[in-house]
């Protein structure tokens, strides 16, 4: 039996620590993001499409806010993007003190893709290849 993997890391752009909490389990992904220190924040989740459909279409994760209000966009953006990165369920949260959602967004895909590329899992990066799992 495999347990959840759990990274942390963190950065420092503008005088600000930034930090992200990523767990991934076999079937979902959850990163929490966050400015100064651990805190949850605007939480959101995205689905990736059905298997059969992607073949069909490129279509889009689906993805909704379960709580807050203040990053919904960078949240439910940032949760599509693992959801369709990883092709599996994602939460992201995210929570700024002092530096608005915009501007934060260039620094948080920063860390998301140290946390998700540098310890992606071999199945996921088959998947991503198109081998066989």
């Amino acid at each position: 039996m495999s347990s959840a993997k759990v990274i942390k890391e963190e950065i420092f752009e503008r005088d600000i620590r930034f930090l992200a909490v990523y767990v991934e389990t076999k079937n979902a992904c959850l990163v929490l993001l966050s400015e100064s220190e651990d805190y949850l924040g605007t939480l959101a989740i995205a689905v990736p499409p059905p298997k059969g459909l992607s073949e069909i279409a490129t279509a889009p994760p689906t993805s909704s806010v379960l709580l807050g209000d203040r990053n919904i966009f960078s949240a439910r953006m940032f949760a599509e993007h693992i959801a369709t990165k990883t092709n599996k369920i994602a939460l992201v949260s995210i929570y700024l003190k002092t530096i608005n959602e915009m501007e934060a967004r260039p620094i948080l895909l920063k860390l998301i893709e140290k946390v998700t590329k540098t310890h992606q899992t071999p199945s996921t990066q088959q998947e991503k290849e198109g081998a066989p799992t």
